[in-house]
């Protein structure tokens, strides 16, 4: 114990990190996300539970820094490109679903009796997403580069600007509810607002070109430690500048640095650097919410934690899934996305441990929003699993009685030895129709996405949205009279399954799939696959040869 009190700092950390990986592999064995043993590493060594209880001011002290490299990544991944490709539904879907949840919850803590401005922290909590967690969870399910993952991420996106301006209202909603009104409440929001404008200015015309060029230099030495240590100064050093100067969170100034050292050549270097400190600090960020945590809430409160988890889990999802529904897309997209979205993270952690250094939030409020999160994040998998098996019998058709209008085909297609079914169309799906023009073939197209299908509705191409692995979808695109089916959607395991789903209606049909690189064209092999091709720009003239070949 001497030993502890003599380097509490050091003791800290060896005693978080040792039980974060302990439980965080058993997490991993039980596969329940890594966050969770983090979070009930912090549990053990917290001072809710006998043992050893870790310094809760230096676990605090280390949670800051994991708050600033977690901003700082997500400020250095941030993309308005990937936001403008699916502005539209992102936007609206966030914008809703957030609202929304925000009202209920705040609703609900106004019933238990808390205060508005505790009331509006518990509601914002809820209604946004990890991003920690939901891109694990798109990586499990091989789903980041697809349709339905850009969709989520961009949604997670738009959430995160909405957070990012809340963390510059918190501290004014906090003196509003100390008994700021009239002339000196405007005041408030409006400097509070002020100096975060000013500051992304400074950041936008001054620190998009001075750190660019100032990273660059520190590259031509050629020194590993310094580009380290750079990066380093850039994240902890602009946050905690634009503290002190600028009067804005730790969190919103790392996210600015990271916007701005994106636009450096130097980002994915950056990244690189980054990222052990990041996720060992994010670890610590975890253990030390886990450590505020006080598990005897369970059987203190049950009702208002089966309510908080209900929120997160099954009302964003009913919500998320809904709005994806509205703007056309199948069901299977909307399972993927409203199940991803289904859980709280580190932006809920920020928020609650804002409201708790500011007096705004009681304890319960902590507690129900950990819980949730404990709740939430240990069963998505779950929830993704059941809702897939759940809706898997359920054809993309039940849309109509929504007053959605399926795109209707020309005719039944018949028997062809020169039809072909094109599943996913992007630029690969282009690049094929181009290049097989002079083929004379009659290509049917398969796309999830409906905004491409009244694209290519308009031009006269013969296409299909639903999802190729169903049965429906397969027969209307006549896939038991083509001799060839093309598939180039990134999900590897999604191609498997609908190559099964085709050999069900066509068990002689030709396949080839795109490989994008020699490992997913290993992972396809023996799987009843017919060609492999591996590549984008040969992709074109790969197919013609093979349908020569094929002597069609």
């Amino acid at each position: 114990m001497a030993l502890e009190q003599e380097l509490p700092l050091i003791s800290t950390i060896a005693i978080g990190l040792s039980f974060a990986f302990i439980c965080g592999f058993i997490a991993s064995k039980l596969r329940i996300s890594s966050v969770v043993g983090y979070l009930v590493a912090g549990i053990i060594i917290g001072p809710h539970t006998p043992g050893y209880v870790a310094s809760p001011e230096i676990a605090h002290e280390l949670s800051e820094i994991g708050i600033v490299l977690l901003m700082f990544g997500v400020g250095l991944h941030f993309s308005f490109s990937d936001l403008m490709k699916v502005r539209n539904i992102a936007i609206t879907g966030a914008v809703i679903q957030m609202l929304f949840t925000a009202l209920v919850g705040i609703g609900l803590a106004r019933y238990w009796g808390w205060p508005v401005d505790g009331a509006i922290l518990y509601g914002l909590a809820l209604s946004v997403a990890s991003t920690v967690v939901l891109l694990r969870a798109l990586e499990q399910q091989k789903a980041q580069h697809s349709t339905e993952g850009h969709i989520a991420i961009g949604w997670l996106i738009v959430e995160d600007l909405i957070m990012i301006m809340a963390l510059v209202l918190v501290p004014v909603l906090a003196k509003l509810g100390n008994g700021i009104q009239g002339a000196e409440a405007t005041t408030a929001v409006l400097l509070a607002i002020g100096k975060a404008l000013l500051f992304a200015v400074v950041m936008g015309v001054i620190g998009r070109k001075v750190f660019p060029v100032i990273l660059a230099q520190v590259n031509k030495t050629g020194s590993r430690e310094l580009f380290t240590l750079s990066v380093l100064v850039a994240a902890i050093g602009v946050a905690f500048g634009a503290a002190k100067l600028f009067d804005v969170s730790l969190a919103l100034g790392a996210f600015f640095a990271g916007m701005v050292i994106n636009s450096s050549k130097l980002n994915e270097e950056v990244a690189a650097r980054a990222l052990p400190f990041q996720d060992a600090f994010a670890v610590l960020f975890f253990v030390a919410i886990g450590m505020l945590f006080n598990p005897s809430v369970l059987i203190d409160n049950p009702t208002g934690v089966a309510a908080t988890a209900f929120i997160i889990v099954i009302l964003k999802f009913i919500l998320s899934f809904f709005i994806v529904l509205s703007f056309s897309f199948p069901i299977r997209s909307a399972v993927t996305i409203s199940s991803s979205l289904a859980q709280i993270g580190e932006f809920s952690f920020i928020l609650i441990g804002m409201g708790l250094t500011l007096g705004m939030l009681p304890d319960a409020g902590r507690d129900l929003v950990l819980a949730g999160a404990f709740i939430s994040i240990a069963i998505n998998p779950i929830i993704h699993h059941l809702a897939h098996r759940i809706f898997s019998r359920v054809e993309d058709k039940t849309l109509i009685p929504l007053g959605m209008q399926e795109p209707k085909m020309k005719s039944s297609p018949k028997a062809n030895n020169k039809r072909a079914v094109l599943i996913g169309f992007g630029i690969l799906g282009e690049q094929i129709i181009s290049d097989t023009n002079n083929a004379n073939l009659e290509f049917t197209i398969i796309d999830t996405n409906r905004e491409k299908v009244s694209d290519l509705q308009k031009k006269n191409i013969e296409v299909i949205s639903g999802d190729a692995g169903a049965t429906e979808t397969l027969r209307q695109a006549g896939i038991e009279h083509a001799y060839v089916a093309i598939i180039i959607i990134p999900d590897p395991y999604d191609t498997c399954r609908i190559v099964n789903a085709i050999r069900e209606q066509n068990p002689e049909i030709q396949i080839m799939v795109n490989a994008t690189n020699e490992e997913e064209a290993i992972f396809y092999e023996g799987k009843n696959i017919d060609t492999i091709l591996l590549g984008r720009r040969e992709i074109g003239r790969n197919v013609i040869s093979f349908l020569n070949n094929l002597k069609i």
